[in-house]
C-alpha cells in the first residue's frame, strides 16, 4: 500500500502566506513553481535569481557558508524608488521646491554599497549624510561633481569642522548642521580663519517624537539639537558674524523605524513652523531636512507596530510635501528644497543571509530502543505510560496537569537520589510525548487555552545554524528587531515541525526566538524536518535572514571571535544566459584577521606552538615528521573561515 502524500494539499500559495513573503517582499522576493525562494531585484523587469542557484555558485567557487548576497540593482531600484515618489508628491502637492535625498553612511558603509547609491543617484543630485570624521573622508573623496551635497550630523571637533570647509572650497555643498552651540562659535571662527563662508544648517529640538524602539531619539529630551532658545542664540551669532546668508537648513529627527504616519505629519508641521518663522526673520534658508525614520515593513502586517509601520513610500512623500506646503503658503514664505535622511528604506531589502542549519535538539524524538518498557518499571513511569495510552479517553487539560505533577515528582526524587539516570530519561520522554499529543489534540479545537499555547511553544526544536546572532542579526539580540527568515527551498513540502534557531556562539543569547507572524510575533517558525544522508549525515538545510542590510554586518560584533561573512554581489545582466552574474566576491574574516583584531599576532603565536611542538619531539612524545605535520596543520588553519565547515 503506498505511503499517502502529505503534501497533496499543500500549495505554493500556502507557503507564501504562511512566510508572508508577499507582504514583506515588497515585489523583491517570492517562490517559485518548484517550492524555491527567488529574487527579483528589478520587480517590473530583468531576470528572477533563484537564492539556491547562488549558494551552489558559491560552493562551486570554494565560497562557505554562511554567505551574504547583496543585490546591488535592488539598492538601485530603491533610490530611483524614493525619488520617483517625491517627484509624484512634488507635482500632486504643486510644491515650489524640489527634492534632493542623502543616504546616511552610518546605515550600511560599505563602499560599493555607497558607490551604487550615489551612481543610481546621479540623476537626481542625490547625495550623502555623515556623522563622524571617517564618514566625511569617505563622503568627500566619493563625491567629485561640483555642488554634490555632503550633510553633516553629529558632534564635531575642529579637524571634523577643516574637512567641511575643504569640501565647501572644493565647490560641494557641505552642510555643516549644528547639534550645540560651541560648535557654532567653532565653525564661524575656523570659517574666517580660512576665508570660507560656511554651510550652516541647525538641527531644531521638536516636541513631537517618533514612535517604536527609536522614540526615545526624538522630542525635547533627544541626545541631539537645539531648544528654540539656543536656535535663537544661534540665529543672533550668524547675524552679528554678518552671516545670515550661511544658514542654509533646518533639520530635524524624530527616531528611526517610524511606525505611524500621524507621527510623521505632526512633526513635518511642528518642524515647517520653524523655517518660516526663520524666513520671516530674513535669513534665507534653502533646505528642510525632514530626517530619517522612514520605515521598512519588516513583518508585512502594514500596521504601527515595532517592526512595521502603517503607510508606504508614496503616502510619507506625499504627506512631507503636503504639509510643508501648506504651512508655507499659510506663513506665505517660499516652499524649501526638501531633503530625507532615509537610509534604512533604501538598503534593508538588497541583503539576504544565508545561513545552514546542521542539526536539530527535538524534545520528542529519539533513537530506537531507547524507549523499550518492561513489566518492571518504576511507579511514575507506570502512571505515565498509563495516561499515555488511555489520552484518547481522558479529558486532555487533565491530562498534562497529571503529567505535569508526575514529572515534577520524578525530578524531585532525582535531586534527592531516588531516581536512576535511565528512569529519569525515560519519565522525561513520556512527559514530552503526552504533551505532544495534548498539543496536537487542540489544533482541531477552536479554543486554545493559553497554558497550551505556552505547552506548543515549549515542544519546539532548535534548529542549529552555523553563523553568530551578534555578527550578522545584533539589532534581534539587541533590541528585539524582527527580520523575516523562512526556507530558501523545500517549500512546496508543507513543513511540520516548530523550531527556534540556535546559533553557534558559545552564549545563551545566540538564539532567534521570535518570528515575524502579522498580529504578534510567534516564537516558534515552522520549518521542515532535516534529513539525512546514505551516511547518516544531515543534509543542508538553508534558511534565509531577510532585509538585513541596514546596520546588521555594520554593527555586528566578534562575539567568540566570529567574524564578517563570506559576501557575493549580485547584478542583472540580460546578456548573461542566466539573466544576472556574480560581480565580486568578498572573503569573510579568517581566523588570523579575527586574531589580530584582538592583538594576537600571528608570528608569536606560530612561535609559542612551535616551542610546544619542538618539546615535544625531544622528549618523544611525537615524531619530527609528525610534529612538523602539526605544525603546517596550525598554519593552515590560521587561514580558514572562523565558522564552522561541513
Amino acid at each position: 500500500m503506498s505511503k499517502p502524500n502529505e503534501n497533496a494539499d499543500w500549495s505554493i500559495q500556502e507557503a507564501r502566506e504562511l512566510y508572508h513573503i508577499d507582504r514583506w517582499g515588497a515585489g523583491y522576493f517570492d517562490i517559485d513553481d518548484q517550492g524555491r525562494v527567488v529574487a527579483r531585484p528589478l520587480p517590473e523587469e530583468g531576470a528572477a535569481v533563484i537564492i539556491s542557484d547562488l549558494v551552489e555558485e558559491c560552493r562551486s567557487r570554494g565560497l562557505r557558508l554562511p554567505v551574504l548576497i547583496r543585490f546591488q540593482d535592488i539598492v538601485r531600484h530603491r533610490v530611483e524608488a524614493i525619488n520617483r515618489a517625491f517627484k509624484s508628491a512634488i507635482a500632486d502637492s504643486d510644491y515650489k521646491g524640489r527634492y534632493r535625498g542623502v543616504f546616511p553612511v552610518k546605515v550600511n558603509q560599505l563602499r560599493e554599497v555607497v558607490e551604487e547609491i550615489l551612481d543610481a543617484g546621479k540623476p537626481f543630485d542625490f547625495g550623502l549624510e555623515v556623522g563622524s570624521k571617517p564618514e566625511l573622508f569617505a563622503g568627500l573623496a566619493l563625491q567629485s561633481e561640483e555642488g554634490s551635497l555632503l550633510v553633516c550630523n553629529g558632534y564635531k571637533d575642529a579637524a571634523f569642522i577643516r574637512m567641511a570647509l575643504m569640501g565647501i572650497k572644493l565647490g560641494k555643498t557641505v552642510i555643516l548642521v549644528v547639534e550645540k552651540l560651541e560648535e557654532l562659535r567653532q565653525i564661524l571662527a575656523l570659517g574666517r580663519q580660512f576665508g570660507v563662508e560656511p554651510l550652516v544648517g541647525l538641527r531644531v529640538r521638536l516636541l513631537s517624537k517618533g514612535g517604536g524602539r527609536w522614540a526615545a531619539s526624538g522630542g525635547e529630551d533627544a541626545k541631539f539639537g537645539l531648544s528654540t532658545t539656543e536656535l535663537l542664540t544661534a540665529t543672533n551669532m550668524l547675524r552679528e558674524a554678518g552671516l545670515e546668508t550661511s544658514l542654509k537648513l533646518i533639520h530635524f529627527h524624530i527616531g528611526s523605524q517610524v511606525p505611524d504616519i500621524l507621527m510623521v505629519k505632526k512633526a513635518v508641521q511642528e518642524a515647517a513652523r520653524f523655517y518660516a518663522k526663520l524666513r520671516h526673520m530674513g535669513f534665507p534658508i534653502q533646505y528642510l531636512d525632514v530626517g530619517g525614520g522612514l520605515g521598512v515593513d519588516y513583518v508585512g502586517s502594514r500596521a504601527p507596530t515595532e517592526s512595521s509601520m502603517n503607510y508606504n513610500l508614496q503616502e510619507y512623500a506625499n504627506d512631507v510635501a503636503y504639509y510643508v506646503a501648506g504651512v508655507c503658503n499659510a506663513e506665505g514664505v517660499p516652499h524649501p528644497d526638501l531633503i530625507s535622511e532615509s537610509g534604512r528604506a533604501i538598503v534593508a531589502h538588497h541583503c539576504v543571509l544565508v545561513v545552514e542549519a546542521f542539526g536539530s535538539i527535538a524534545k520528542t524524538e529519539l533513537p530506537p530502543g531507547l524507549m523499550d518498557f518492561g513489566p518492571n518499571e518504576h511507579p511514575l513511569i507506570k502512571e505515565l505510560l498509563e495516561i499515555r495510552e488511555n489520552l484518547p479517553k481522558l479529558n486532555p487539560l487533565e491530562a498534562i496537569h497529571d503529567a505535569i505533577e508526575r514529572r515534577d515528582d520524578a525530578q524531585d526524587m532525582f535531586t534527592l537520589g531516588m531516581l536512576s539516570l535511565e528512569d529519569k530519561a525515560k519519565l522525561e520522554q513520556l512527559y514530552w510525548q503526552i504533551a505532544d499529543a495534548v498539543v496536537r489534540h487542540f489544533k482541531t479545537q477552536r479554543y486554545v487555552p493559553e497554558e497550551i499555547r505556552r505547552l506548543e511553544d515549549s515542544l519546539g526544536d532548535q534548529y542549529l545554524c552555523n553563523f553568530s546572532v551578534f555578527q550578522s542579526l545584533l539589532d534581534h539580540w539587541a533590541l528585539g528587531q524582527l527580520f523575516p527568515i523562512m526556507p530558501i527551498e523545500r517549500l512546496d513540502e508543507r513543513p511540520t515541525r516548530e523550531a527556534t534557531l540556535a546559533d553557534i556562539t558559545c552564549d545563551s543569547d545566540g538564539q532567534v526566538r521570535q518570528f515575524i507572524e502579522l498580529e504578534e510575533p510567534r516564537d516558534t517558525l515552522p520549518l521542515h524536518p532535516l534529513s539525512r544522508n546514505g551516511n547518516g549525515e544531515t543534509r543542508p538545510y538553508l534558511l534565509g535572514l531577510f532585509l538585513t542590510g541596514a546596520y546588521q554586518d555594520i554593527m555586528g560584533d566578534l562575539h567568540n571571535l566570529f567574524g564578517r561573512v563570506n559576501e557575493i554581489h549580485v547584478f542583472l545582466d540580460p546578456d548573461e544566459e542566466s539573466g544576472y552574474y556574480i560581480e565580486e566576491t568578498i572573503d569573510g574574516t579568517t581566523i588570523v584577521q579575527a586574531l589580530s583584531a584582538v592583538q594576537y599576532d600571528e608570528r608569536e603565536l606560530k612561535r609559542q606552538v612551535k616551542a610546544q611542538i619542538d618539546l615535544a619531539i625531544k622528549t618523544d612524545r611525537l615524531k619530527p615528521s609528525e610534529g612538523m605535520r602539526l605544525l603546517d596543520d596550525y598554519d593552515r588553519g590560521l587561514r580558514e573561515y572562523t565558522y564552522l565547515t561541513f
